[in-house]
């Protein structure tokens, strides 16, 4: 196959080891800077130009940053466009990518997550605060990522200014409830297809509730209840994600989701778990490629046929 990487550096870890684990199965690979990419939407022949060449690929796998969603989502809609396989569809990628949108969809789908409020006006504040339990509490901002933008906030004192003060700079924002009892860690779930081929347990530093990596939580190997793996490939399903990394947390009534990611990175997954996802993630787009193959061949054969 030849494998098209959305990425913007080459050097970064989830992109070499995508691009080595590809080479290791023989197949050609190029990574592209999706935010250079030039589409030439025309109504017969769309193209992707990089670098002054036209892009021919057979698959993509994004690796599209949060900041940069909205591009790198109509960059992979013009492949969609051209009939190029992508690890992750660009609905799918939009879809969770707004917090609040992601969250909606899990709860339609009966998935388990904290209770969860959003309102728009200041005036509601209260509301919000009584309707996730009252303090303690969380605050998120919706276009946070790793662990920035999340506050917790002990007192209802506390959550009024940080919640007030989030909705004077017109910042969009989540109030959850706080589970205590996961004391600070969470559960990282690696979903490729309809498989969990990964996991591990966060643990945020002493003091901090919160258990991302870049904010010094370490990571060990864990293994799942079969609650939690079901939990973790519904939430994926749900939004539509073939790749994803769930995060959820233990719950003194079961597994209960944070947030699904469409662009997961591997190296914390790797490292604590010595499982080779991008070779998995390689394995499964060979397989979803090959199956299309032959579906277009038959279609194909029966057009002939008839």
């Amino acid at each position: 196959m030849k494998i098209g990487i959305l990425s913007r550096k080459s050097s970064l870890y989830s992109t070499a080891r995508l691009v080595q684990a590809a080479r290791a199965r023989g197949h050609e690979v190029k990574v592209v800077d999706y935010l250079r990419c030039v589409m030439n939407i025309a109504s017969h022949r769309p193209r992707v130009i990089y670098q002054d060449l036209e892009l021919d690929c057979d698959v993509i796998i994004p690796r599209i940053g949060a900041s940069n969603t909205f591009y790198g989502t109509a960059v992979v809609r013009q492949f969609e466009m051209m009939n190029v396989l992508s690890a992750n569809s660009s609905v799918a990628i939009s879809r969770s990518r707004d917090k609040l949108r992601s969250l909606q969809i899990l709860s339609r789908e009966g998935i388990g997550m904290p209770v969860t409020g959003f309102a728009h006006s200041p005036k509601d504040i209260q509301g919000v605060i009584d309707m996730v339990g009252g303090a303690p509490l969380v605050v998120k901002l919706l276009e946070g990522t790793q662990g920035v933008g999340v506050v917790l906030a002990e007192t209802e004192k506390a959550a009024e200014s940080v919640i007030s003060a989030f909705r004077n700079l017109d910042a969009n924002i989540l109030v959850q409830e706080f589970i205590k009892e996961a004391g600070g860690a969470d559960i990282r779930a690696f979903v490729v297809g309809d498989r969990v081929v990964a996991s591990m347990l966060r643990q945020g530093p002493p003091g901090e509730f919160r258990s991302n990596l870049h904010r010094g939580g370490n990571a060990v190997r864990i293994k799942l209840t079969p609650e939690e793996r079901e939990c973790a490939k519904r939430a994926a399903k749900a939004l539509g994600l073939r790749v994803a990394g769930v995060d959820m947390l233990r719950s003194n009534h079961g597994p209960l989701i944070m947030e699904v990611n469409s662009s997961p990175g591997l190296e914390g997954i790797e490292e604590s778990t010595g499982v080779d996802v991008a070779a998995k993630i390689i394995a499964h787009l060979e397989k979803r490629h090959a199956e299309l193959e032959k579906r277009d061949a038959e279609g194909k054969k029966r057009k002939v046929e008839g």
